[in-house]
């Protein structure tokens, strides 16, 4: 019988209601003995008994194999467990009190990575593998009197300065005066008291040297709104700088696509010519110390598999040390004992995924008026971008609100470290949050009218203010109805002074009304002479209606091209909405980026997996597919047709997580790699029970990929060795070595064979992700080209059934198509963006009318590829017709007439 827990303890909260859940699920079990229960899920009865006594939020590991073992719904509980960790967040906890490391572990906050925020001075202890770069901005500061170090948003400039540079300042001469600032709305100010704050002009021997460090210098182009007073800020700071016996050294931290604003100053140009250093992509070897050297002072280890992903993930991305920062740390409150695991990567989210998974935590954590305030704040902490990215921008904490909601949305998102408070003002961590969290960039999309006239607004009030109230500044006629628009259904809230500038400009307006009225009097007058010129009108009617046909085309075109990109966004939520909108986008303009958004929004997905989809195989037949995961599963399923196939078999059996898998083209065996490095073949005649029948040596680690050639002869596998081995499998039970394939700069993660045998796909990460061999001679394989364009690591290719068309799979969340008809000569012909994380899958069916492709989000997705056929079925598969409502949202310029009017409306 099993002993009775003792009561839960303490206030009412995330932790014991977290626990009183636990408790409950145990109970709704059969309350099984914590004895048993060990035995299930491989914790000792201490560790699961103590993850349901409230004292402490269990890790997510433990959590999950506790659920596991009371035949609990997994996924229901990762969000259950990541919201209770947001809510201790929010309430200064943080989602692993018990996980705390010791008093000697490194960093201010005693954690090994920093996450999202860049490194702070205090954080120096961590920060690796820039020491070379920082030694050239030293070497630089030494040498000239203003300095700009220059890199694209997620490089790492902040970091570089403040954990890099000025530690090394002080270690120079202690006694240096060193001063940070950032620019902000008022930049003139903000540099004369730090020039006042410094020491005076270096007059004689001994005397301190002082260094103004300008971090985040794109703000004065953001921020200020003032051109006047950012000519003036770049004119003292260099001058400051450069005037004769001056101790002042300047060093500016500019974000690369802000580089063309700089040149529009002389003196940033001298600078720019002179004096910049340029922070690109770091090493392999530099980020593996960036990964490693942290957990190392902390006492714990980075699995081998671990260290190979991040590494190929961030080689070459001179913007994804934000996220490799962040997906770090949610890897560690995911550690297994002192060991960050590959597994603990996948449950944080992955590289992108983390970061979407944090923000997602918080949001669910909220409730639906904290939700509808959590976007209005995060879209007003957003500069939007004009030629350049959206960038971050700092914002008064007043104007955000005082009430009790606006507080716990700031306090929670500050502690999962989205949000930095402080000094009275509230910004983004880090750029990376709009391009990593999906929702976000939804909303922006969809605000980003709304938003132009809102700033739009701020400025002509700031301007009014400035002038005295001058009442010629104040907005009339179009501007003023447009503003006045932008307050109704529920829009921003705006400030007191951008109320009082409206509400003056609305009665300035209504003074008027009455000369207006006298003046439409005396108009009349003139429509006698108008009419006169009705002959001269006619003769200018052809070319008039020839102009309007091209305005209304390029319109068209426009609105054809953001629907696709809102299509995309709400897919997810959607999926019938999206259909819609892509539909009416292709009508609109039948493009090839129209044409993708649709193909896009007519995946079909289902679950497929507990985690990441990695690998597909169709056996040739068309009708059994195959589908392995990070569960350490593969699983067969029974197609039919272009419609949802349904499951028949699971196969086990390996000491890691399955990592890819391949048919054979008799369609009775099955080949499945796994991260135990090995190979094994199955017998699948009977799909209901599969049959092991020979394991196939060669690599040394994980291996990711599997293919047979058309034969069945040859297998090629490839993996975290970097190389892709040919064995011959003629006699499945004796396999005998060919050739093997190196010149990768990373891991293998998919091959495939062409139709006829002749040619051989390989996909990994680095410089090149896709290349295509010959194998005229399968013992002497020769390079043949390779393809370019996705982002991020390529996960999987596979080619059509005619040779004609390779598919690519893509951590950047997108399926490409690519025709390979002329071997060499490899062109582009569609991107498909329907995930909505990482795509690590991706296969054709054997008659070529299905593209299958899988996603770290644990969904199988299914893709028509004959656009006619899925244009004529589209709507079949819709729900209920776009309202007019929805239409005048997403198209207010266009007449209401849906795609799909035969449907019923909602």
């Amino acid at each position: 019988m099993a002993r009775k827990e003792r009561p839960l303890e303490g206030e009412d909260g995330p932790l014991l209601e977290f626990a009183t859940a636990l408790r409950r699920l145990r109970h709704e079990a059969g309350s099984p003995p914590y004895r048993d229960m060990s035995a299930r899920a491989h914790y000792s009865v201490a560790t699961l008994s103590g993850a349901a006594a409230g004292r402490r939020l269990p890790s997510l590991d433990v959590t999950l194999s506790y659920v596991r073992a009371c035949g609990g719904d997994v996924g229901e509980w990762e969000r259950r467990w990541h919201a209770a960790a947001a809510r201790l967040a929010a309430a200064g906890a943080g989602p692993g009190r018990a996980e705390a490391p010791g008093p000697g572990a490194p960093g201010a906050q005693g954690l090994p990575y920093v996450g999202l925020a860049p490194f702070r001075s205090e954080d120096a202890a961590l920060f690796f593998g820039r020491e070379r770069l920082v030694e050239d901005l030293f070497t630089a500061l030494t040498r000239h009197r203003v300095v700009a170090l220059v890199g694209a948003s997620g490089a790492g400039k902040s970091s570089l300065l403040h954990a890099g540079l000025l530690p090394r300042l002080h270690a120079d001469t202690p006694a240096r005066a060193v001063t940070v600032l950032t620019p902000g709305p008022h930049p003139l100010d903000r540099a004369r008291r730090a020039l006042a704050d410094g020491p005076g002009p270096a007059d004689g021997p001994g005397t301190a040297e002082r260094v103004l460090v300008v971090d985040q210098f794109e703000e004065v182009f953001t921020v200020c709104a003032d051109p006047a007073e950012r000519s003036r800020f770049v004119g003292e700071l260099v001058g400051a700088a450069k005037r004769p016996g001056s101790g002042c050294r300047v060093v500016l931290g500019v974000r690369a696509d802000f580089y063309a604003h700089c040149t529009r100053h002389p003196e940033l140009v001298e600078v720019l010519r002179e004096a910049q250093v340029v922070v690109g992509p770091m090493s392999a070897a530099e980020l593996r110390r960036a990964v490693v050297e942290p957990a190392r002072r902390a006492g714990l280890t980075v699995e081998g598999g671990l260290q190979a992903t991040l590494v190929a993930h961030a080689h070459g991305q001179v913007g994804a040390l934000p996220l490799l920062s962040h997906s770090l740390l949610e890897t560690w409150r995911r550690r297994r004992g002192a060991a960050l695991t590959l597994d603990g990567f996948h449950a944080a989210g992955g590289f992108e995924g983390a970061l979407a998974q944090s923000a997602e935590a918080l949001y669910d954590s909220l409730s639906a008026p904290q939700q509808r305030l959590a976007r209005q704040v995060f879209v007003h902490l957003i500069a939007l971008g004009e030629g350049t990215e959206d960038t971050k921008r700092p914002v008064d904490r007043a104007e955000l609100g005082q009430d009790a909601d606006t507080r716990t949305v700031l306090a929670r998102a500050a502690a999962l470290r989205l949000l930095t408070l402080g000094d009275g003002a509230v910004e983004l961590t880090h750029e990376a949050l709009i391009r990593a969290w999906p929702r976000l960039r939804g909303w922006l999309t969809d605000d980003r009218e709304r938003l132009r006239r809102h700033r739009q607004l701020a400025e002509a009030a700031r301007a009014w203010e400035a002038v005295g109230r001058d009442p010629g500044a104040l907005l009339r006629g179009a501007p003023l109805a447009l503003a006045r628009e932008l307050t109704a259904g529920g829009g921003p809230v705006l400030t007191a002074a951008e109320a009082e500038f409206l509400a003056a400009g609305t009665a300035a307006e209504s003074a008027a009304g009455d000369r207006a009225r006298r003046r439409t009097r005396r108009l009349r007058l003139l429509v006698g002479a108008l009419a006169c010129l009705v002959v001269v009108a006619a003769v200018a009617t052809g070319s008039a209606v020839r102009a309007e046909d091209e305005v209304t085309r390029q319109r068209n075109d426009a609105v054809a091209q953001n629907l696709a990109e809102t299509s995309a966004g709400v897919a997810a939520a959607e999926p019938g909405l999206a259909v819609q909108l892509g539909l009416t986008a292709y009508r609109l303009s039948p493009t090839a980026r129209t044409r993708d958004g649709l193909l896009s929004a007519l995946m079909t997905a289902l679950p497929a997996h507990g985690k990441e989809v990695v690998a597909i195989a169709y056996r040739p037949d068309g009708r059994q597919l195959a589908t392995a995961s990070g569960d350490r599963t593969a699983r067969l399923w029974q197609t039919r047709g272009a419609g949802r196939p349904d499951p028949v078999a699971t196969l086990g059996g390996h000491g890691g997580p399955l990592r890819a898998l391949a048919y054979r083209p008799d369609g009775h065996t099955l080949a499945t790699a796994a991260a135990d490095g090995g190979v094994r073949l199955w017998d699948v005649t009977d799909p209901a029970a599969p049959a092991e029948t020979a394991p196939v040596p060669g690599h040394r680690d994980t291996v990711r990929a599997v293919a047979f050639s058309p034969d069945g002869r040859t297998l090629a596998t490839g993996g975290e060795d970097t190389t892709v081995r040919l064995t011959d499998v003629g006699d499945r039970t004796r396999p005998e070595p060919l050739a093997v394939v190196g010149g990768h700069d990373t891991a293998v993660f998919s091959v495939a064979f062409a139709p006829d045998g002749r040619t051989l796909a390989i996909a990994s990460g680095g410089r090149t992700p896709i290349r295509l061999w010959d194998l005229a001679e399968p013992r002497r394989p020769a390079p043949l080209a390779t393809l370019t364009g996705h982002t991020d690591v390529v996960g999987a290719v596979a080619f059509g059934p005619d040779g004609r068309v390779l598919a690519s799979a893509s951590d950047d969340r997108t399926v490409r198509l690519w025709s390979v008809a002329r071997g060499a000569r490899p062109a582009p012909l569609a991107t498909l963006t329907g995930h909505v994380t990482a795509v690590g899958s991706v296969a054709f069916s054997p008659d070529g009318a299905v593209l299958a492709s899988g996603g770290y989000d644990t969904t199988l997705r299914l893709a028509g590829t004959d656009l006619d056929r899925a244009l004529a079925g589209a709507c079949a598969h819709t729900g209920p017709r776009i309202t007019r409502a929805q239409w005048a949202s997403y198209m207010p310029y266009l007449d209401y007439s849906p795609p799909c009017s035969g449907l019923e409306s909602p």
